[in-house]
């Protein structure tokens, strides 16, 4: 177990639905602003990383999980006029994203 204060959350694999979080915290954020509060689904793990919000400001923490995550283009875009069946791939930090529990996880 890592201590605590490390932002250990639970790992995802691919398949798990998750949402991201609807925050806006100041300075230096990664995550795309219209995916916030929207629910993809994990389809890669890329390894343990710096956090760039905390790099960008020459300062070091906890490693950070990196995932791939997929979201329905119709679901990100109120007036997407595209197939429903397109998608994008977002690449988002452990600490953005919040597992849907209770749902298949099948993909």
């Amino acid at each position: 177990m890592k201590p605590a204060g490390d932002c250990w959350e639970e790992p995802l694999k691919p398949g798990d639905l998750v949402r991201v979080r609807e925050d806006f915290p100041v300075g230096h954020i990664r995550t795309p602003l219209y995916v916030r509060g929207k629910i993809g689904r994990v389809t890669k793990y890329f390894g343990e990383f710096g956090n760039p919000e905390l790099l960008a400001y020459r300062l070091e923490g906890p490693k950070q999980s990196l995932y791939e995550v997929r979201f329905n283009q119709s679901d990100l875009w109120d007036d997407y006029s595209g197939s429903q069946s397109d998608s994008i791939d977002i690449d988002l930090y452990r600490h953005w994203l919040e597992k849907i529990s209770g749902v298949d996880d099948a993909s």
